[in-house]
């Protein structure tokens, strides 16, 4: 194909392009006109809906508003007919349904709140003042009904019931019966006992159900619609008023009394131990059941309300813990005695035991004078306790009396001091923790304590020292001291007080009883041991028949053996008359210083008998100078110190 053909379909290819867009020109321009021409109807149809759509707004506006209306009207409607049902419940009172009635003053306090913020109501005023009254009267009730119900139910405690809540172990029987006597067991009988039960002092204590736990909530609730109301000072006044009678009631059921000073000062030494005894448990019983109930219930009925059950269980229990402590005080503070320490540190150890329990039920700012109270008592006991047994080492040194034991026996100050202080070895921890009040630290209370021990056992030696000084027979003093240093050295020995007084102590006081054993051998056997010494020339074991003066080959006249015989016969029976009468009430020293004088007397004599015997027993009447055998005097000998009577008649 040649050039011009090409050019030719071109040109036709072209003129077909064009007469297409001519054609889509057109298209277009008539769809133009036909849109704008909708556009047209659809203005002027908005135009002529306007007005419907506008009553149209209106009318739903207008359903909107009755709608609500028919709802406000509900709601009040509502509330007219919650305030009749109110006071139909609070018309019937509390006492049949509780619960329920709590319920229409909860919804009483709603009503006055909804009628308080609504004020479009024509009869809105006369409805709050209704609701207002109803509630007054409402409330009015619940105080009675409070009242009424902690009335009834706060009854004293029995003392039989607080026993029963005591561990098994710990529950008296006839010996606490004979206790609550004055003529009961004295202090020591009840300080053992409660030694022995250290132990169980982990034993589980079941305090008593003071108010039947049905009745609680319903006093929790009443409670806390007074303290809603504004009662809250009525409410706290006769609860503590009614709570603070009962528990004193129960104290008293138990056997508690308010004592002073003077009452104790008055009262006989057995009945006063009887009621230490009595006052220990009382005080047990009383932090362990009647007070730990007491704010078990407070705690209850005041719950949610802190600040009135602090306050509460503080004003109910004062008057009680005063009236349990006065007796302590009394104690405390009333004339001092040795025979009152045991029973002080008893009442003292039990004050302190129960001293964490009493923190722990005392607790909180309202209840500080109380936890002050029990502590000042503990601290005045231990004072008290203290000054007492400073008091016995003063009263033993001084100890005085004009009756000499005539046997050289242990005396009875002795035995008294002794046992004194095994009580004070067996209340070592009491006395160790009593210290520590009074201390720094704690590290040297157990030497103090020994310290003060062994002060109070020299002052019984220097006072047996004085004592022995008014016999007259210098044998008989140290004989006396023996027995009652050796006394003391056997008491410490088999008792707690080995511990506390240590080895050097029970060493050096078993070389003085030794002393004044060897003392009494020297001075009550020397006389009669030179009656049998000859100072003699010559063999000293002649036996051969005396030459024409009666001598023997020692040169020794019959006549001067005559008078030796006469005057070991004369003092042996008079020591014997005399020293049989001499005690010494241990017996395995009574067995030694009689081996101890057999060996000082029974060599010499056979010795002498054996020597010069011969030269009498050739001569007249031998028997009235040579009386004894050495086995005469041997069993003579196992008769001293037996302690017998004057009368006796002489051998």
């Amino acid at each position: 194909m040649g050039v011009p053909q090409a050019i030719d379909a071109l040109t036709e290819r072209a003129n077909l392009v064009r007469e297409s867009l001519q054609k889509s020109q057109m298209i277009t321009d008539n769809t133009v006109s036909i849109l704008g021409s909708f556009d047209h109807r659809l203005s002027s149809l908005e135009a002529a809906m306007r007005p419907t759509q506008v009553r149209t707004l209106s009318i739903r506006r207008a359903q909107e508003n009755i709608d609500k209306a028919l709802k406000s009207a509900e709601v009040v409607l509502g509330q007219f007919d919650l305030t009749r049902k109110a006071e139909a419940k609070i018309l019937r009172g509390p006492h049949e349904d509780l619960e329920s009635y709590l319920e229409a003053i909860s919804q009483l306090r709603s009503i006055v709140k909804f009628f308080s913020s609504t004020k479009g109501f024509k009869s809105s005023d006369g409805v709050l003042n209704h609701a207002n009254t109803l509630l007054s009267k409402a409330i009015m009730k619940l105080d009675d009904e409070f009242r009424q119900l902690l009335s009834n139910y706060s009854k004293p405690v029995e003392r039989d019931r607080l026993f029963e809540c005591l561990p098994s172990s710990l529950r008296p029987g006839v010996a606490y019966s004979a206790l609550q006597t004055e003529g009961g067991k004295n202090s020591s009988s009840v300080n053992n006992s409660e030694h022995e039960t250290k132990s169980l002092e982990t034993a589980i204590y079941t305090p008593p159900t003071l108010i039947p736990p049905r009745i609680l909530p319903l006093l929790h609730d009443l409670a806390e619609q007074m303290v809603q109301a504004g009662k809250q000072d009525q409410c706290i006044k006769f609860y503590c008023e009614t709570r603070s009678s009962v528990l004193e009631l129960s104290l008293r059921k138990l056997g508690v009394e308010r004592l002073s000073k003077d009452d104790v000062q008055k009262m006989p030494l057995e009945v006063l131990e009887a009621k230490i005894g009595n006052w220990i448990h009382h005080v047990k019983i009383a932090v362990k059941l009647l007070f730990a109930a007491e704010r078990k219930v407070c705690d209850q009925i005041f719950n949610g309300l802190n600040v009135m059950k602090v306050h509460c269980f503080a004003e109910v229990t004062a008057d009680s813990v005063l009236m349990l402590f006065s007796f302590g005080e009394a104690i405390a503070k009333s004339k001092r005695s040795p025979q009152k320490l045991f029973g002080l540190l008893d009442m003292y150890e039990i004050m302190h035991q129960l001293q964490p329990e009493v923190e722990l039920i005392f607790e909180g700012k309202a209840c500080s004078e109380i936890r002050e109270a029990a502590l000042n008592l503990t601290k005045r006991l231990a004072h008290t306790a203290q000054e007492t047994l400073g008091d016995f080492e003063e009263l033993v040194e001084k100890h005085a009396t004009k009756t000499t034991v005539f046997d050289g026996t242990v005396h009875s100050l002795t035995s008294y001091v002794i046992n004194y202080a095994k009580f004070i070895f067996d209340y070592q921890s009491t006395l160790k923790q009593l210290y520590q009040e009074f201390e720094t630290t704690g590290d040297g209370s157990i030497s103090r304590l020994a310290i003060v021990t062994m002060r109070i056992m020299q002052a019984l030696q220097s006072n047996l020292d004085c004592k022995s000084k008014q016999y007259k027979d210098p044998a008989l003093t140290y004989l006396f001291l023996m027995n009652n240093i050796n006394y003391m050295v056997k008491s410490v020995q088999q008792s707690e007080g080995k511990d506390l007084l240590g080895d050097d102590w029970v060493q050096r006081h078993r070389r003085i009883v030794q002393q004044n054993a060897s003392q009494y051998k020297r001075v009550a056997w020397a006389k009669i041991r030179q009656t049998l010494t000859v100072q003699g020339s010559g063999s000293s074991s002649g036996s051969g028949p005396g030459g024409s003066d009666g001598s023997n080959s020692s040169g020794v006249s019959r006549a001067n053996i005559k008078e030796r015989f006469k005057s070991f016969n004369l003092q042996f029976e008079e020591l014997h008359q005399r020293q049989s009468q001499w005690t010494v009430p241990d017996s395995e020293l009574r067995e030694s210083l009689r081996l101890a004088v057999a060996e000082i007397l029974l060599p010499a004599y056979r010795s002498f008998i054996k020597r010069f015997g011969p030269l009498i027993e050739h001569g007249k009447n031998p028997q009235k100078y040579i009386r004894y055998t050495s086995e005469d005097l041997e069993r003579i000998l196992g008769e001293f110190f037996e302690g017998k009577t004057w009368n006796e008649p002489k051998r």
